[in-house]
């Protein structure tokens, strides 16, 4: 069935009430935090496709988006970009629907218009948004969530749910308009986001996705098993080598958390970061970021004294394939023999 710019799989199911939780990639999820999350909760509800877009390229520039060859059972298949829907039954009120957003490149209008068919039709009664953002937060304090919405009270506001209310102002994305206008049509809406600390950046942030699970777990009574805390524990101890070998990161961390500590006493949103932080801040991420010839790798970095033990991958840089050997179907690898300097940083990078 076709609703709106979505192709909908029949049966149609009939839900009870549902809620939809959708993730915008790339805008508001960094660290892959809102994606996690929505997996997590698939894999434990045992979701089922509900439907996708007819004709993503009408919204999507697939030299942005990139379609993905890959092999299955010793088949090639190909997995092209796509918003994808999938709704899961529960034995009480709501049911959920999953929405996997991708920002449009293109037609924004009419992407935002069929999401809003989307919630008519099955009449949904609250539509939330959820992820994550970079913020100038430190690694070793409990992280926030900030949060808004339209529609009756709700318990994330409670203290057992802590999110705070958010004071962001600045871009954002033509998808907002769906959530505009679905207060219009008297849909409760709320937006949940994660606050990262922006000088960490990786590509699966397990201590986010830990504390957005801790969320919606309170909100839709899910068993707190699925938050997995470990994980993110393990992640951010790798940390603690930056602090104690780098000063101006130690000196750094120390300013964001007097400031974090002095606003949870005020309980006040934070205000805008001074320019000198700021300063600091893009400093210690040029100093942190390595770069260096994109290769089809994984590069490992380990924070403390010189030694020869192996180093701990704790970030990991995506290679950049080079568009023109992609159109020509060419390959190849490269190996490269460097230095993990006591800082983090690389040096002596030779092609070997």
């Amino acid at each position: 069935m076709r609703l709106g710019e979505f192709e909908i799989i029949e049966p149609i199911p009939e839900l009870k009430d549902p809620h939809v939780l959708a993730v915008l990639r790339p805008w508001t999820d960094v660290g892959s935090v809102g994606t996690l999350s929505l997996s997590r909760l698939e894999r434990h509800l045992h979701a089922e496709k509900m439907g996708q877009l007819a004709r993503p390229g009408r919204f999507f520039d697939f030299t942005r988006y990139r379609p993905r060859s890959y092999i299955n059972k010793g088949q090639r298949e190909y997995s092209i970009p796509n918003t994808v829907i999938r709704f899961a039954k529960r034995e009480e009120a709501p049911d959920l629907i999953f929405v996997h957003l991708l920002e449009p490149h293109m037609y924004g209008e009419d992407y935002t218009e069929s999401i809003l068919e989307l919630l008519k039709f099955f009449q949904v009664k609250r539509y939330s948004l959820i992820g994550a953002m970079y913020d100038m937060v430190p690694h070793t304090r409990p992280l926030l969530v900030s949060g808004s919405g339209g529609g009756p009270e709700t318990p994330e506001g409670s203290p057992a749910v802590q999110v705070r209310p958010s004071t962001y102002e600045g871009p954002t994305t033509i998808t907002y308009l769906a959530t505009l206008q679905a207060r219009e049509l008297g849909i409760e809406t709320r937006t949940f986001v994660v606050h990262l600390p922006q000088y960490f950046q990786v590509d699966e942030d397990f201590t986010g996705t830990a504390r957005l699970m801790e969320v919606l777990c309170g909100l839709y009574n899910l068993p707190t098993r699925l938050v997995d805390r470990q994980r993110g524990e393990q992640q951010y101890a790798a940390l603690e080598n930056i602090v104690a070998d780098a000063s101006e990161v130690s000196s750094l961390l120390k300013r964001l958390e007097e400031r974090y500590d002095k606003e949870q006493q005020q309980d006040q949103p934070p205000p805008p970061p001074p320019m000198q932080l700021d300063t600091n801040l893009r400093n210690v991420n040029s100093n942190l970021t390595m770069n260096m010839p994109a290769f089809d790798g994984e590069i490992g970095m380990s924070f403390s004294a010189p030694s020869d033990r192996t180093a701990t991958p704790i970030v990991r840089i995506p290679p950049q394939y080079p568009e023109r050997a992609a159109q020509r179907g060419i390959e190849g690898w490269v190996l490269i023999e460097f230095t993990i300097t006591s800082a983090g940083t690389v040096s002596d990078a030779v092609v070997v």
